[in-house]
């Protein structure tokens, strides 16, 4: 744990790790904490297969010439965001600014390394996140328990790819995010303190409470800032009084596709 500890002291307390690696947290402050064991939308959409998830498999996997299934890339049509916190960007997801092609979980195998975080996709489904271990294993939060599984398990037919720089936030040294992911393995129900699979696995990542169930107090004025880009409807700026707010219904948006705009600002549509 000494090395562990001089390799982080460089990082500012709200960038620390609000977890203990080693196991479960003991005295660490919490501002209205409430613990969920998953998002309700995410368990709903993991129980489905990929046949049920508007023809993900038959849409992004055509059989080549030999009757197998190439490796990609390949382009999905997606709902690009941006989020912001007092002027600061603190996601991106935007073509204009990245890779957004997916791959097949045969070649995620090939690239993906310790530390790395991993966003699988179907459609009608939100984004499942993962953090890579080793030999072919990831951390995840799935169905209420914190989980260790073969990644080929995992995808089930699910494309994805390498989404360390979707969060703006300075990462944790590799090593440091696989023991925050492997101290939480097994863990179930109201021990669980991340609402979906995203914020649990970009806490390992990050080390940033913001990312728990209640990690920050909801203060009298909106702190963050969502601009989700529709197709053919232009930009629309929503707003949240916490990341976890946010993070909930950006992922929701992935799953249906409808945008609520109750708390538009004035002037939201761009």
């Amino acid at each position: 744990m000494g090395n562990q500890l001089d390799r982080i002291t460089h990082l500012n307390y709200s960038e620390l790790p609000t977890g203990d690696p080693s196991g479960l947290e003991k005295d660490e402050l919490r501002v209205g904490v409430a613990y969920f064991f998953s998002d309700e939308e995410e368990e709903t959409a993991d129980e489905r297969t990929p046949s049920d998830c508007g023809g993900f498999g038959k849409d992004l996997s055509p059989a080549d010439e030999d009757g197998g299934v190439p490796e990609g890339p390949f382009s999905l049509s997606e709902v690009e965001y941006s989020a912001f916190r007092a002027h600061e960007c603190i996601f991106s997801k935007l073509r204009e600014n990245e890779d957004l092609d997916v791959y097949a979980a045969t070649t995620l195998l090939g690239v993906c390394k310790p530390g790395d975080l991993l966003e699988l996709v179907a459609a009608a489904q939100p984004p499942h996140w993962a953090v890579c271990e080793h030999d072919g294993r990831v951390i995840h939060l799935h169905k209420g328990e914190i989980r260790r599984d073969a990644l080929l398990e995992v995808c089930n037919g699910r494309r994805g790819r390498i989404a360390n720089g979707r969060y703006r936030y300075r990462p944790l040294p590799a090593d440091l995010v696989v023991q925050n992911a492997a101290g939480h393995v097994g863990l179930r129900s109201d021990e669980i303190s991340w609402t979906n699979s995203e914020s649990f696995a970009a806490w390992c990542r990050f080390g940033k409470r913001e990312f728990k169930a209640g990690g920050e107090a909801h203060s009298a004025e909106p702190q963050y800032l969502l601009k989700v880009r529709l197709a053919g409807s232009g930009v629309h700026t929503l707003v949240f009084r916490s990341l976890e707010d946010l993070i909930r219904e950006r992922r929701r948006v992935d799953a249906s596709g409808i945008l609520e705009e109750l708390s538009l600002v004035s002037g939201g549509k761009e």
